[in-house]
């Protein structure tokens, strides 16, 4: 096993971040390795009535979600002892944008939550699916429990 420097949280805010949080810092603990969270908010297009060119969500609505989300991602942090500097949260496409600030920030190893769906819940693509084949750095896909 890789002796991991900097792991990098993937948190979705799900009633599970529990789990995927506690294997993130014991494996910190074990590697003495640096903690990072991020949360990307997912920006949904929609089309307009006319069916025109797509359309971000609205402004407002964003800014709600920014706000919203920092608060969320800094209680997280918080539970950790992760600063701020090591806590990101962006609007974009979750997979790829995990994948992206890992590779701008030297992370070695992302902890991501993953459900294990099969079938069609699988061919609509999970996050986690997209980190693992697109990461350059080593994944841990934590198993969640189903409901």
């Amino acid at each position: 096993m890789a002796n991991y420097q900097h792991i990098l949280i993937a948190a979705d805010f799900s009633e599970y971040n529990d789990v995927v949080m506690l294997r993130a810092k014991e494996l910190a603990e074990r590697n003495q390795a640096k903690l990072s969270i991020c949360h990307i908010i997912e920006d949904f297009p929609i089309a307009d009535f006319a069916y025109e060119p797509m359309i971000s969500i609205d402004m407002d609505m964003r800014e709600a979600l920014q706000k919203s989300g920092k608060q969320q991602l800094s209680a997280l942090a918080k539970t950790q002892d992760i600063p701020d500097d090591n806590q990101w949260l962006e609007l974009g496409s979750p997979g790829y944008d995990i994948v992206r600030l890992a590779n701008e920030n030297n992370i070695d190893l992302i902890i991501v939550g993953s459900h294990g769906r099969h079938g069609i819940k699988l061919l609509l693509g999970s996050t986690a699916n997209t980190v693992l084949h697109h990461a350059k750095c080593d994944v841990l896909a934590v198993r969640l429990p189903e409901k």
